[in-house]
């Protein structure tokens, strides 16, 4: 392994694995080639930085040459309109897989989503439930695991789709007890998605240790994970933060997402 690239490296997931991920490489020599839209400053030590669109299949193209693996963070991190998600989310990932097959690329590691499966009640599933997406950005993960899927079947490149649940420095309130991924944790599991040997199409919970996790650990000893954090130790502070018990939101693991009223971005962001 001696060359990762992260796509949408400038995101708050992104910023964590710049700082972070080499810790968890047992090549501390592997470069890092980060790429967005967005400005990423100046490369550091070990850092190839490049701007690439994911809606542009000839960029993907451009930033894969002499990549080993990827780490696939770019596209709407939230609910959007069909189409904004389907061109970024679905699109994107489809050029994503498609370049890295064509370069040669050994693996790619999904940033997915709890919203694959959100409208599930709060209790434990295994990572092979049937799929109920809560919103278009939850179907966009679907279709990227999907996509993930059959390059693996077709072409050999292996996945691993990590279902982030609740990225958070810190849990904020009562769902997090169950859903938080904390940046330290989201490093190790990242770096172990990429160079764990032999994988082949696998996805797994994107949790911290949490005694009160939804989401069952299959799939964490294949990959070597074992989480540092658990959000209990953040338990007396904010399990009275919540909703009404009586709504829907309060019920389901997407949360807000499951609010048929909820949009996200749509409208807010040109």
């Amino acid at each position: 392994m001696t060359r990762i690239l992260i796509t949408g490296a400038a995101g708050e997931i992104g910023s964590a694995l710049r700082d972070q991920l080499r810790d968890h490489l047992p090549n501390t020599g592997t470069i890092l080639r980060l790429t967005d839209l967005r400005d990423l400053g100046a490369a550091r030590d070990g850092e190839e930085v490049m701007t690439a669109d994911l809606t542009d299949l000839s960029a993907m193209h451009g930033v894969m040459a002499g990549v080993d693996a990827v780490i696939h963070l770019g596209g709407i991190p939230n609910e959007h309109t069909y189409e904004r998600i389907r061109d970024v989310n679905v699109d994107g990932t489809y050029h994503v897989l498609e370049a890295a097959r064509q370069a040669g690329v050994h693996r790619v590691a999904f940033a997915s989503s709890i919203h694959t499966v959100g409208y599930y009640p709060r209790e434990p599933i295994t990572p092979d439930v049937p799929v109920r997406p809560d919103t278009y950005y939850g179907v966009s993960k679907v279709m990227g695991e999907a996509l993930g899927r059959m390059y693996f079947d077709r072409y050999g490149l292996e996945f691993v789709g990590v279902r982030i649940c609740s990225f958070q420095s810190e849990p904020k309130d009562a769902r997090h007890l169950s859903t938080w991924l904390s940046p330290r944790d989201a490093a190790q599991l990242f770096a172990r998605a990429v160079t764990a040997p032999d994988v082949g199409y696998l996805i797994v919970a994107g949790i911290s240790g949490n005694t009160r996790r939804w989401m069952t650990p299959e799939g964490w000893d294949v990959l070597g994970y074992v989480p540092q954090d658990d959000a209990e130790a953040y338990g007396a502070q904010v399990q009275g933060i919540h909703g009404e018990p009586a709504d829907l939101t309060e019920q389901r693991q997407g949360g807000i997402f499951v609010d048929p009223s909820y949009t996200g971005l749509a409208g807010k962001e040109q």
